[in-house]
Order: structure tokens, then sequence, then C-alpha cells
């Protein structure tokens, strides 16, 4: 079986995070959307996204389509394996699914092809905050889709324990921490490791290939993607994976990109000192956009560097390749390509840009190719308007 994920409107207010991706390649949970919908329909999946990224993101060929945005559940998946070629499934009008044998955009397929009405609840993402907002019950539902009718590895004896909802994968290690799974799971991925001294409370995933330093501290509702490492005090955040946090400092309700590495000892607020609901810099309005939250921390974007001791103030938002430093508060947006602190930022030119990218790759063993020059190429154009240094 082959799905496509499409984007919708959503693309354009989870900016900049999806700057770099299209949204179902956001990860929400132990696994992106994306990754998500493949498993629960055993299908192989493609996207249809912006055209500047597909040469990294491509469609596939296939009759079914499905809304990027969108978590996966029981209800849905019946909703949508009953979808008849011709027809597509709508919330109103939110566009969930269509089938058809031609290729068509979710808008043309919203007026041409067969409404079916789809009832129930479904959790759709739309802005960046709900990324960390749902990110502890989609833990839940992922532990559940992942672990089912499977057995942990073995856990050493040198731990604490409290509760056993905790998987383990092949390959991952903990030693000498205490893991609380009363209010939810604990994944570890294959190959990552769980440093001396930690402190877990579930639900928590940490991915493959990943590792939680000595003395962490990490709160429910925290994802650490692949390939990253984590330290100091994290609460209800979620890191996509290929980036480091691995120092002390406090890093609550938010949400890192990829390829990000925040120095130490760097703090951001989750709150506002009068308690006040929380104002996010808006892409589409390029004005500040009520949140409705009280708490929430820092959106940072793919590429992007912090320097120590950096102090991110309530609601951040961090674009694509920037990189902060210095002492103060810088402002609550940081545009794409910036490079400096509170006090001034200049561009970020891509060469430079570049040449920082190739050796964090490199530590990968990754190559830092054409597709990835021309995505981020791409980026800083589209991003031009924001920058008024």
């Amino acid at each position: 079986m082959t799905i496509n994920l499409f984007d919708d409107a959503s693309w354009m207010s989870l900016r900049p995070l999806t700057f770099t991706r299209p949204v179902a390649d956001l990860r929400i949970g132990i696994l992106t959307i994306a990754e998500k919908w493949g498993k629960y329909l055993k299908a192989d999946f493609g996207y249809v996204t912006q055209e500047y990224l597909t040469a990294k993101f491509a469609p596939l060929q296939t009759s079914l389509y499905i809304n990027g945005a969108i978590c996966p559940d029981d209800e849905l998946l019946e909703a949508i394996s009953a979808l008849k070629s011709g027809e597509v499934l709508l919330a109103g009008d939110i566009v969930l699914a269509f089938n058809t044998s031609e290729f068509l955009t979710y808008q043309q397929a919203q007026h041409q092809l067969q409404p079916i009405q789809f009832h129930s609840r479904f959790l759709k993402i739309t802005y960046p905050e709900h990324i960390f907002s749902n990110n502890p019950a989609e833990i839940r539902k992922d532990f559940e889709l992942i672990t089912k009718g499977r057995r942990s590895t073995s856990i050493s004896s040198t731990n604490q324990l409290i509760g056993n909802d905790i998987f383990l994968e092949e390959g991952a290690k903990i030693e000498c921490s205490v893991l609380n799974t009363t209010y939810g799971p604990i994944y570890v991925g294959k190959n990552a490791e769980i440093w001396e001294g930690s402190l877990i409370r579930g639900s928590f995933a940490l991915c493959e290939n990943s590792s939680i330093k000595m003395g962490a501290k990490i709160y429910s509702g925290t994802t650490i993607g692949p390939n990253s490492r984590a330290g100091g005090e994290i609460n209800n955040s979620v890191i996509w994976g290929n980036s480091a946090k691995g120092h002390e400092g406090y890093l609550g309700n938010s949400v890192l990109g990829e390829w990000c590495n925040i120095g130490a000892d760097t703090n951001n607020s989750n709150l506002k000192n009068n308690y006040a609901e929380v104002k996010l810099y808006d892409y589409q309005s390029r004005a500040m956009r009520n949140t409705q939250l009280q708490f929430c921390g820092l959106i940072m974007a793919d590429h992007s560097k912090s320097g120590i001791n950096t102090m991110f103030n309530t609601g951040t938002v961090v674009g694509v390749s920037a990189n902060v430093f210095g002492a103060g508060l810088p402002p609550n947006h940081i545009p794409d390509f910036s490079w400096g602190g509170c006090d001034h930022f200049v561009p970020y030119q891509l060469d430079k840009m570049f040449e920082t990218a190739e050796k964090v790759f490199a530590r990968k063993s990754l190559p830092f190719d054409h597709i990835e020059k021309d995505i981020l190429t791409k980026v800083f154009e589209l991003t031009s308007a924001h920058r008024n240094h």
C-alpha cells in the first residue's frame, strides 16, 4: 500500500518549523506524523508539499491522499480505509483525505469529489505550540502502536523503577537512574542510552541512537528524537532529532527542530511574570499571535544555535539557521539567518552557514549535499522580508 501526505494551510501557520519540511515530517509523540500513518496503514508514504522541498520529500504513485497535519486514530483509519475512488473525507471545510486516480490538490478534491462527512473528534496540528501541548497523549498512542505484541529487552537492576510501563529496544542502556512510569510510559529506542543519575518521569521517549547525560531531570511529555543528546532540565518539550541540548539549563514547553545546538546554561522562560497568556510571532501576519496558553517557551527551527548562557524570553520564535549569543534577553522573534544577540543582529550569509552545516553533517557521517543547500537557499530567499537588520 502507498499513501501521500499532503500539506494544507497548516504548512503556513507552522512556520518556521515547516520551512525545511512537509507538515507530516514533524515529530510529535515518538514518531513523525508520516511514520505514524505508515505504521497504522502498513504503507509506504510520500509527500505532496512545496515545490522546493520535493527533491527531498517526494510524492509516490498512489490514489490515497491524507492530510499531513492530522494524527491518526482508529476512527479516522476506519473512515479513510472505507473511502472509495472519487470520494473526499471532510470535517466541515477541512479535507482529511481523498481517494482519486488523478492528481488533484486538496482544494480541487474538496470541490470535485463526492463529499463524505466525518463527525468524530480528531487531532490536527496547526500551530507550533500544538506539538508540545499534545505530545504527552501522542507518546502514549505511539507507545502502544510500537510495542503492541512485543517484549522489551531487560533493564539493569541498578535502576530504581516506579511502575513498569517501560520499553527498551535492542541495544538500549540505562544505569543507576530513577524511572517513573506512573504518569505515562517510557520508551527507549534502539542503541539509545540514559546515563547514570538521571531522573525520568513519563510520558517520555528517547529515540534511536540518542542519549541522556548524567544527572538529567526529564519531566512528562518530553521527546528526544533520534541521534540527539540531552541533559539538564527538560519539561514537556520535543526535539525533532540530530540536535543537542547537552548541558545544564532549562528547556520547557518548547519545540526544537533538526541540527540545533543549545549552549551550556541556556535557559528559556515558559511563564510570564504576570501569568498572562503567551503570544508567539506569526509568519503569516508578521505580528504576535495569542496562543491562549499560560505556559509556552521556545520554538526553534532547523540549524539554529545558541551560545552559552543565552536567555530566551517566554514565547520566543527562532527562525531557520539563526545564531544567538551574548548577554541579555534577545527579542521574541529572531528572524531566519540572523547572527547576533539582544543588542544587534546581522544577516547570517549562506556561504558561512554552509561551512558550519557541512561540519555538523560530517559529525553524523552524512553529506551536506546540493539538495540540502537548495532548500536552505530557497528558505533564505523566502525569509528576506523578515530580516530588518
